[in-house]
């Protein structure tokens, strides 16, 4: 475990090769029942670059009408989300360490042209709770900073099976994904990155 910042946790190898084919094969099953979408920014409409879907009792979803929020349904199919892979719940325990499950975990893909902008995740009511991030696939630039934006930023280098903890009192920074590397993992034919991140929504 290495400390990027105080709260901010870096797991590299969380997962060995047979653990991310299993969680990449109960994503699959996942997708074919919540099918990957594109959320749209609030207000603009502009697409994301990336397509996402979730797991969980709640899933978080944009667009332009209603903004940034959580949903028990997934907005196109109107179906209920299925349920976290137990695998990504093991890292929710082991590496969150948090007493309290979590009950969203969101589903980004990122293409090799995909990018993710600095950003907070703050549309949870438990910020004590923290984000707990997996990675599948390609490798990436992450770029962190501090809890205002514009601020001195960091990077680092995120290859597939590593878990990220953002949580104390780096639970509201900044931060994002400035690229995809090519020539990464061989998980995902196509080279493309798959992101999961784990939050605990409701309050205590």
């Amino acid at each position: 475990m290495i400390e990027l910042a105080s709260g901010l946790t870096y797991i590299p190898d969380f997962f060995g090769p047979n653990e991310q084919r299993e969680l990449l094969n109960d994503l699959r099953d996942a997708v074919r029942a919540a099918p990957l979408f594109t959320p749209k920014m609030p207000r603009t409409g502009k697409p994301f670059s990336v397509r996402m879907t979730n797991c969980g009792a709640l899933g978080w979803v944009s667009d332009a009408a209603r903004g940034y929020r959580y949903e028990a349904a997934h907005p196109e199919t109107g179906a209920p989300w299925p349920p976290i892979p137990a695998l990504a719940l093991k890292a929710w325990r082991e590496a969150g360490a948090y007493a309290l499950p979590p009950e969203a975990c969101l589903v980004n893909f990122y293409s090799a042209d995909a990018r993710m902008g600095a950003h907070q995740d703050r549309d949870e009511q438990d910020l004590a709770a923290p984000v707990v991030s997996i990675s599948l696939g390609a490798a990436c630039v992450f770029r962190f900073g501090g809890t205002k934006r514009g601020g001195p930023t960091k990077s680092i280098k995120l290859r597939s099976g590593d878990v990220l903890v953002i949580g104390g009192a780096s639970r509201l920074c900044f931060h994002g994904v400035d690229r995809i590397l090519p020539g990464g993992s061989p998980l995902i034919e196509d080279g493309g990155r798959i992101n999961l991140t784990l939050r605990r929504v409701s309050p205590v």
